[in-house]
This record gives C-alpha cells, structure tokens and sequence, in this order.
C-alpha cells in the first residue's frame, strides 16, 4: 500500500452558499475550502467576466514607458530582439511576442539560450550577438529578473531594456529601462499571478490598443496565453481563470495553424466544445516542453508563429517525436534511479528517514528529463530529491534539479549550499544548480543537516488533500458536470477531491503496457451492512505494484469521464488509500 498522509478539511455548514450557488453541497464545501466564503464572492468565481479588472496601465508602473519605447520603435523601424526561455512559458511568450510585434509592423527577432551550454536567462553573448545585428531594443520575456551583468552590459552598448518577468525578485533589480513583473504588485491585484506569458500578452494587448490594431489578433494571443499558463503551472486565480476560461474555448477551432496541428496530433481533434486544463497539462503542454528540455526551442516558436500549415503540421510532428523520445528517456532514468535507491537501501547505505532527503547523481542521464524524474520520485519516496548527472566527461561538475514536499523550501535549501555552488536558482518547490564534483559530499551533508531541520518524520509521507466525504451513490454524472462551474481547476485552484470510508474492494487487477496502473471495482455497502448501495470503477495510475490492496479501504478520489461506443459514465481517479478505522466502522 502506498504509505500517505491524509488532511481532510473540516466539514462546515454549506447549507445556504449550497442554495445561493444551485450547486451540490458537496461542492458548495469545495468553494469554502478555497477561501469563497460568501455568495457573492462564490459569483464571482464561478462566473470570473463579473469581475472589475483594474486598468493594467495603472497596475503596472513600468508599463507606460515600455510601450512608448515599444511605439517608437515600430514608428523609426528600428530591431526589437526578444531574449525567450526554453521551457512552455518561455516559448509560449516568445511566440505571443513574435506573433504580435510582426503583426503590429516591428522588425522583430527572437534568441533563445542553449539549455544544455548556457542555462537559463539572457546572457552576454546573446546580447553583444543582439548589438552586432543593429538591435536598439531588447525586450526578455520569462526571465531577466535577476540578470544584473547582462542588463548593464546592454545599456553599455546603447540598447534600451524591457524586462517582462515574473519569478521572484532580487534584493537589487537590474538597471533596465522599465521592468514589467506581477511580484512587484501588491498580492491583492488580479494580476499578481500570472507567468511569462501572462506579462507578455498584457503588454502585447495594450500596445495594439496604442497603435489601434486589436482586430484579428486578441483572439490567437489568449490562445497562446492559455497553453502557456497552464503548461507553466501558474495559479488559475485571478485574471488567469478569468482568461483561460475564455481561451480553452477557443482553442479547438484555433486559427493558428501550429495549435491545430498540435491538437491534432496528441489526438484532442474530437474536443469541439472545448478543452479541459488537463487536455493541456498532460497532452499539449508535454509536447511543447519535451523539444525545450531535448530539442531545438526553434520547432515550437516555428509551429506557433508560422500561418503555412504544411510547416506547423511537420513541427508539431517534431514535437511529438520529442515528446516519445522524453517518455522513454524519463521511464529509463526512473528505473534505474529507483534500482539505485532500492539497492543502497538494502546494502545499508541510505536511510531516508534519517537522511529526509535523497541526492542521487549517476552519469549519463539527461539534463533535460532529470526534474521530471525528479517529481516522480518525490512521489516514490515522500522526501525532497536532488537528482544530478556530471556535465563533462572528466565528471568534474555536477548539474541537477531539485523537487520538494509542502514544509520543505528547495530554493532556501539549495541558498544554505550557496558557497559550494557554481550556479542555482529556483523556488519554494523546484530548483536547478550546478556544483564541482569535489564538493559532492559538503553538498550532501549540508542539504541533509537542512532537511533534518525543517522536516518532522510525520512530513516524509506523501501528502493527499481532502475536501469533503461523500457516499458512492452521490458520484454521479450530473455532480460531474457541475464540477465543470468550478473550472478551469489546477494550481490554486485544485481539482476537487472526494473521500469515502470503508469501501470493498471487489476486483482489482493491472493495466496498461506495461501494467504500471491499477483497475478496480469498489463497492459501499448501505447502512447496517451487508448488501452493496453502490458500486464504481475506479483506476489508480501507476499504482500496479500495489497488487493487490487489501479488500477494505478508505479511498480518496477525483472524478473522471469513461466515454465507449456513446456511453458516459463516472468512474474514481484514487489518489490515496488507507486502512479503515475500526473505532469508525458501523457496527454489523
């Protein structure tokens, strides 16, 4: 059985927002677990087009002076470069720009770093490479915030800089010419979360309102703006629910030839009425990432910004075959990192508990996949993992990520190593770093010393969060469908997650190529025992070495769609399993 640990918000009285809202009571508990505690705000949030924007002109102080430097620059024809990033935020951003400066009359050209020989952000080299082309303004895009030297360094040369950002800010922002970031507004404004590409559509918007020339191309730039803020994992709070409510409506019947194609190819072509937020997280958003993490970023700014569709459809296949090529590379590494821990384990050289954090480095994995496989394990083991792999083949240096758990802050981890490292940045939850293989065993004992200090025991089992118990014969199609008001669900605003005690399970066998998930049927018997009120499917990915659990549980579940031969039925998505209480069961 997967060892877990449960938090169940408590139940409250819904009675009235149930009424206000004409919504399950079981919902009605979702909305006030996620802080909607009156009906007028529960309006709003079901329904985000109610709320009053403020003007983002007047949010963002910045704005202003970016886009007369923008108007100018259009106006005189002189080059504006965009300076992008290699994950889906970064080139969701770069096309947006791409798209919209080509749109609005610019000479616009965008440059992207190598992930593999420069990591991430603008550096020198791009932009002395920007100066030799005539470049007089440089605009980034989902980086910037923090690149002091290669600011200066392009001020030295004559070029004004926007920096359009929004990771956390240093204690020192760089000298550019205006810095558009949601984190330098206060955490009240709708704005404050949205990614990369949230900046740049914004910015891209209010220009085209400068130049009078919204027509024709709002529509495609909240299509990008939705695949980029949910394959970035933004919050769905704010103007990105409001927003990517509108977009994933739209992109079904997209005009941008390189979505289409996308659809097309991870086999979404049949979603007219729209597409759910995880339709991108796990289908689109994987294409596009895979060629940032094992390809030429070029392929995805191509299929986003080209109008043939005989181009968009060859690079979406390019995605794919990048996104095969990333599966494949993540289940071997995962394999073998697993093998690498079960082993250590037994031989007595790893103990987690003791450690509450696991490094691991092995030469010949892929820069690009470690993070992914990173959370996988995270998932496995239920502490933060640093996976590494050796840069250079001496294997003097070290690179890796880094994934944590909910009481544990990755970046303030990796910030306690600060004099060991070469290089590092992140967040609360992930970071990258770079390190001399010399300093292998400091790091180690370091990140652990950390770890020992910030987390209990009780925190090393992976955490699953409840919000409200509800019987099998609740699970219907119409509360399934009511589930659909609360959309678009994911960070912040996560899908809802039920809980019912005591459920038999009545079969269970794997599934998949590879057997790695689990199929069930689950029963609950009705009050007093014996015979079963309610049956359901249920299925629990990558869970096949969980056979068999045992034939009484307390399940944990979303809801799920099974749709065969035009027949639509509710089946359980388990996230988390325990043992029943025996001081809760009914008595016989």
């Amino acid at each position: 059985m997967p060892q877990q640990r449960w938090q169940v918000f408590a139940a409250q009285p819904v009675q009235a927002m149930a009424q206000a809202t004409h919504l399950s009571p079981l919902l009605a508990q979702v909305l006030v677990n996620r802080g909607i505690a009156t009906p007028e705000s529960a309006a709003e949030f079901l329904n985000p087009e109610l709320q009053n924007l403020p003007d983002p002109v007047e949010e963002f102080a910045d704005l202003p002076l970016s886009l007369e430097l923008l108007v100018t620059a259009i106006q005189q024809q002189q080059k504006i470069a965009i300076c992008g990033d290699y994950d889906a935020d970064g080139m969701t951003s770069t096309a947006l720009l791409m798209r919209a400066l080509r749109f609005l009359g610019a000479k616009a050209e965008y440059a992207i770093p190598s992930r593999m020989q420069e990591g991430y952000g603008i550096n020198t080299r791009i932009v002395e490479d920007f100066q030799a082309e005539g470049v007089t303004l440089i605009l980034t895009v989902d980086n910037g915030i923090a690149a002091h030297a290669p600011v200066a360094r392009a001020r030295e040369l004559g070029m004004a800089v926007i920096i359009t950002d929004h990771h956390d800010l240093p204690p020192e922002l760089p000298c550019a010419n205006a810095i558009l970031n949601p984190k330098l507004l206060p955490e009240t404004s709708p704005y404050w979360g949205v990614a990369g590409v949230g900046v740049a559509y914004i910015l891209a918007i209010c220009l085209a309102q400068c130049l009078g020339k919204t027509q024709d191309l709002t529509v495609p730039l909240l299509e990008l703006f939705t695949l980029g803020t949910i394959a970035d994992l933004a919050p769905l709070t704010g103007v990105n629910r409001r927003w990517v409510r509108r977009g994933l409506k739209l992109l079904p019947r997209s005009r941008i030839p390189g979505i289409q194609a996308l659809i097309q190819v991870a086999g979404l072509g049949d979603q007219k009425a729209g597409l759910k937020p995880e339709a991108i997280g796990f289908r689109l958003g994987p294409r596009i990432n895979a060629v940032g993490r094992i390809a030429d970023p070029q392929i995805v700014i191509d299929m986003l910004t080209t109008d043939d569709v005989g181009v968009a459809l060859q690079r979406a296949m390019q995605c794919e075959e990048a996104n095969q090529l990333r599966q494949r590379l993540c289940e071997l590494i995962e394999e073998q990192a697993i093998a690498w821990c079960e082993t250590q384990q037994a031989e007595g050289n790893l103990n987690l508990l003791e450690e509450r954090v696991l490094v691991i480095v092995q030469p010949d994995w892929h820069h690009g996949v470690i993070g992914i496989v990173a959370s996988r394990l995270v998932e496995r083991y239920g502490v933060p993992v640093f996976i590494c792999t050796y840069e250079d083949d001496e294997q003097k240096e070290i690179r890796g990520s880094a994934r944590g758990i909910p009481e544990f802050n990755v970046f303030a981890a990796l910030q306690s190593c600060h004099d060991l490292m070469h290089k590092y940045g992140g967040h609360k939850a992930a970071g990258g770093f770079s390190f001399p293989t010399k300093n292998l065993r400091q790091v180690k004992s370091r990140l652990s010393n950390f770890a020992r200090q910030q987390l209990e025991i009780e925190h090393l089992k992976p955490l699953v969060v409840v919000d409200v118990q509800a019987n099998l014969a609740q699970i219907t199609l119409d509360l399934y469908q009511q589930i659909d008001q609360l959309h678009p669900c994911g960070i912040q605003n996560p899908d809802p997650v039920f809980w019912t005690p005591n459920v038999r399970v009545l079969e269970q066998k794997t599934v998949g190529r590879n057997r790695d998930h689990l199929k069930l049927t689950v029963g609950q018997e009705a009050h007093g025992g014996g015979s079963l009120a309610a049956t359901i499917q249920a299925i629990a990915w990558r869970w096949g070495s969980y056979l068999p659990l045992p034939n009484r549980l307390d399940i944990a579940y979303k809801l799920k769609l099974n749709e065969w031969k035009g027949d639509r039925n509710v089946e359980l998505e388990l996230i988390g399993v325990r043992l029943p209480n025996p001081q809760k069961l009914p008595v016989p």
